[in-house]
């Protein structure tokens, strides 16, 4: 009787496993936990990619690369969209649209992270770090850029001094 339990609570608890593993998107695992708690990121989003209205769709993952990719390249001078070396110029989605040519589009921002240039786009900056195409491919910059943006309009905090 007790192996009769014990063989029934085991399929009982194999059928669970399998199923609840399966209904679990896959690739759940590979999203920050920052992209869903503070960015409220869990399916698809469309960024502008430009001032003529052409978006693309960012995937939860690609802003999780975005994420680790800022954290490699960007964290020691942007903690939480602001700016050490220019308190001035943060990450806020407010800064980048006033920047000259405006940053708060896809297009624009990786154009910037490819030739960093001044906040009034008057010359080049060594402030930032170029994101040449040996460095990053296009698909990394872009999930970079849309981390930041995402960040920009969804973070608390992000790019102001109360954070």
């Amino acid at each position: 009787m007790l192996c009769r339990f014990l063989a029934r609570f085991l399929v009982l608890v194999l059928v669970f496993t399998v199923y609840f593993s399966h209904s679990l998107p896959a690739q759940a695992a590979n999203i920050d936990p920052y992209i869903v708690r503070y960015l409220h990121v869990t399916e698809p989003i469309a960024l502008d990619l430009d001032e003529q209205g052409n978006t693309r769709l960012f995937s939860p993952q690609e802003l999780s690369a975005g994420k680790k990719l800022f954290e490699t390249n960007c964290l020691n001078c942007h903690v939480g969209g602001a700016t050490l070396p220019d308190p001035l110029v943060s990450l806020s989605l407010k800064t980048l649209k006033g920047a000259n040519p405006p940053r708060d589009r896809i297009n624009a921002l990786v154009s910037f992270m490819r030739q960093p240039m001044t906040y009034d786009g008057s010359e080049e900056t060594y402030w930032c770090r170029q994101m040449s195409p040996s460095l990053l491919s296009q698909q990394q910059v872009e999930s970079l850029a849309a981390f930041v943006l995402t960040a920009a309009q969804k973070a608390p905090g992000w790019g102001t001094e109360n954070f």
